[in-house]
Order: structure tokens, then C-alpha cells, then sequence
């Protein structure tokens, strides 16, 4: 990894690697780490994570409604040397770290807002998990 405790900020229009953003990639990071057991959602567990430096990979959401949140996580990370990544939406986190009902036509339903999201385990090496990490090894 790189030196870690650095930001980056996802927008609809991010530098792109191929033909995949920052934020698709994170997007199925999320996912994959999801199928294999590796991510801890909520600010307890996130936190814990961090604290035993089992994380690999932190997501804040920019937008969350307590600012005491935000400072510990921001700390923990720059402390323990873990990279974190800011999004804008605590739905659109809560959807893709599966805290959401999904319907028969697979449309997400009864999305769950997520303030904070730690990837413990990445599951297999992908494109996805590259692009992330050379986002990292570019700041």
C-alpha cells in the first residue's frame, strides 16, 4: 500500500483507468468483499477494525450528521496508516455494502443508509482493487 491516511473524494466525473471510475471500481471492491465475509459496516465495528489495524480500506460519507463521526474515523486512519475514501451519499454506501433489500427484478429496496465502511479482506485480486490502490499510489 501506499502512504496511507490519504483522501480522495468520488465524483460522477473521476479520473478514469480504462474504461472503469473510482467509483465503479469502489463499487465492486465493495461487493467482493461483501461475498467473501471482509467488510465491517457501522461506525462500532468500523471503528474496532480500525483500531486492531485489520483494515485495509476505509469509505466515509462526507454528509454524515454527526461531525464527531467523522473526526474519529479521520483520525483512526491518518494514526493507523489506512487509505480512506469519501462519498457523498450514505445511501448509495448502505446499497453497495448490501444493506438493502434486493427485489425479484434486482432493484435495490428499503436502502439503508452507512456512515462508515471498512474493508477488512479485498476476497480476490481484481482490475477493480488495482485501479483503487494506484488511485492511492498517484496522491
Amino acid at each position: 500500500m501506499s502512504d496511507a491516511g490519504e483522501e480522495i473524494k468520488v465524483a460522477a466525473d473521476v479520473v478514469t483507468k480504462g474504461s472503469m471510475t473510482i467509483e465503479e471500481a469502489l463499487q465492486e471492491v465493495l461487493k467482493k468483499a461483501l461475498i467473501n465475509d471482509g467488510l465491517a459496516r457501522g461506525i462500532r465495528e468500523c471503528v474496532k477494525c480500525i483500531d486492531r489495524r485489520q483494515a485495509q480500506l476505509c469509505v466515509l460519507v462526507e454528509t454524515c450528521t454527526e461531525k464527531e463521526y467523522l473526526k474519529l474515523v479521520e483520525a483512526l486512519c491518518a494514526l493507523h496508516n489506512i487509505n480512506l475514501i469519501k462519498v457523498s451519499d450514505a445511501k448509495k454506501l448502505g446499497e453497495w455494502a448490501g444493506l438493502c433489500k434486493i427485489d425479484r427484478e434486482g432493484n435495490a429496496r428499503k436502502v439503508v443508509g452507512a456512515s462508515v465502511v471498512v474493508v477488512r479482506d479485498f476476497g480476490e485480486d481484481s482490475e477493480a482493487m488495482n485501479v483503487l490502490l494506484e488511485s492511492f499510489s498517484s496522491r
